[in-house]
């Protein structure tokens, strides 16, 4: 392809925050392959965080570039520094870090004006609605970039359109999403905050111009693959015009580096976990990764370490850098945590390289929090899903994963976590019993890990040349070409 197309320069904003900025960067890899001129943009401290994952592409002369606009943390109250939503110490503080984001757009516009050659398209995250007013304003198209399923995505909008939040009497009432064909369930305690009666009036502004913003977009990119999800593309595809499905995007990285630079600097050296990996039997490590934003409170990493050593299985465990407290760092050192699992088990204090490591044939089982890429990376990488939602839509994504896919073994969640103060919801026995189910040798869990490795493969094979996701990302393209030539008849009439 390339030639065609390689004056076309695509703009990338994405939310300050791991993710969106890791999947729109995994985005712009796919895109800048094409031939296209991409710039993506960040600020100083997420340029430094994320260049490695495109300085390979850089040197290798393709025309891809990330832009630092200074963000205005300290004008929102926020602290200097606190430039990713991974710093915020609550997320609370969430409201003002969307307000700090909305300021962006001066300096952006000043930027585009500066640009050359021009942008042809505006690509975003779906939670910066103000730049759909800086695409208009330079008369370019913009699409969003959706960070969560169609299958969220529809049901949510099926339940929002029923009104069946107004059906819920109590917290803990199933309520059943109408008109799909899988039996989804969901208590009021499960849903996210900005789908409640209850969710305040600046949550609310916010998803309305959401709302508003995407209905003037030019098109949606799904980050799932047509054939993960038939029927919620499809219906997501009857409420919105131009839905196109260009995932799983993290599968762009295919070299040991690509797969070690992506997000943040791992905390461990990637050649020793590979090797340590390499030691375990196929299928036998249990991974568990509570993503970039789940505050974890001290008794409740506790039990899941306890769970973790009692199921026997090899296991790596990651402790995101805020979790990672004096507190369970004394824990470990005082009970010998290490010493009691050393030579089957692996404890990361920070940021781990996760597509390399779910990637690896020794891990047979993935406990996660259920965020959108973390179920994508384990769709990808074939790995059957023990599922622990927190908040947001992950509720959403564990009914995908059991009930939908039929990859997964819940781990008994029933209601989002309101704080990290809470004390412990999950105990070690029930992190045990779950993990046993996932990697036992029953008839069910053999047919559980079948299902996952042949989602893992159709999920190759949609990005592969040919792919439904290849064939999308040069439709995205054609049409971008086509808005441009009609942008210039239109000006020159």
């Amino acid at each position: 392809m390339g030639s065609e197309f390689h004056q076309l320069h695509f703009l990338l904003v994405p939310l300050m925050s791991q993710s969106h900025i890791i999947p729109l960067t995994d985005f712009a890899k796919l895109l800048v392959q094409h031939g296209l001129i991409v710039s993506i943009i960040t600020t100083p401290l997420n340029t430094i965080r994320h260049k490695a994952a495109i300085d390979h592409l850089v040197q290798a002369g393709l025309k891809i570039q990330m832009i630092p606009l200074q963000f205005p943390s300290q004008d929102v109250g926020l602290p200097q520094g606190c430039e990713n939503m991974d710093a915020l110490t609550s997320m609370e503080l969430a409201k003002d870090f969307f307000v700090a984001s909305e300021m962006l757009h001066v300096p952006l516009e000043k930027l585009i004006g500066e640009l050359e050659p021009k942008p042809n398209c505006i690509i975003s995250t779906n939670a910066l609605p103000w730049t759909q007013r800086v695409a208009q304003k330079f008369n370019i198209p913009r699409y969003v970039f959706e960070t969560i399923s169609c299958f969220t995505l529809l049901c949510s909008g099926i339940m929002s359109r029923a009104n069946v939040l107004d059906d819920m009497v109590s917290d803990s009432d199933p309520i059943l999403v109408p008109d799909i064909p899988h039996k989804i369930e969901f208590t009021k305690a499960q849903l996210p905050e900005s789908t409640r009666k209850t969710s305040s009036d600046d949550i609310q502004g916010i998803i309305d111009q959401i709302k508003q913003a995407q209905k003037l977009a030019r098109g949606t990119l799904a980050n799932t693959y047509d054939e993960l999800e038939p029927f919620y593309v499809e219906g997501l595809r009857k409420e919105r015009e131009n839905v196109w499905c260009i995932g799983p995007v993290s599968l762009c990285n295919k070299e040991f580096s690509e797969k070690s630079n992506r997000g943040s600097k791992a905390s461990i050296d990637e050649h020793f976990c590979i090797k340590w990996l390499d030691s375990m039997k196929p299928n036998s490590v249990i991974y568990a990764c509570f993503g970039s934003l789940c505050h974890i409170s001290f008794p409740q990493l506790k039990e899941i370490g306890l769970g973790l050593e009692e199921c026997k299985f090899p296991f790596i465990w990651i402790i995101r850098g805020h979790n990672y407290s004096a507190e369970i760092e004394k824990w470990l050192s005082e009970e010998r945590f290490q010493e009691r699992v050393e030579g089957r088990g692996l404890i990361i204090p920070g940021w781990a390289p996760q597509v390399l490591i779910l990637s690896h044939p020794s891990v047979g089982g993935f406990l996660t929090h259920c965020g959108w890429n973390s179920t994508l990376e384990g769709v990808s990488a074939g790995v059957p899903m023990i599922t622990w939602p927190m908040f947001s839509e992950q509720f959403y994504n564990e009914n995908f994963i059991i009930n939908v896919l039929e990859i997964g073994v819940r781990i008994g969640v029933k209601v989002r976590m309101k704080s990290a103060e809470e004390e412990a919801m999950v105990k070690r026995d029930s992190v045990k019993k779950a993990i046993e189910k996932v990697m036992g040798e029953g008839e069910e869990a053999k047919r559980r890990r079948e299902r996952a490795r042949k989602l893992g493969k159709k999920a190759v094979e949609a990005m592969e040349e040919g792919g439904s996701s290849y064939k999308n990302i040069t439709l995205l393209i054609q049409d971008v070409v086509q808005q441009d030539i009609l942008g210039r008849e239109l000006s020159s009439s």
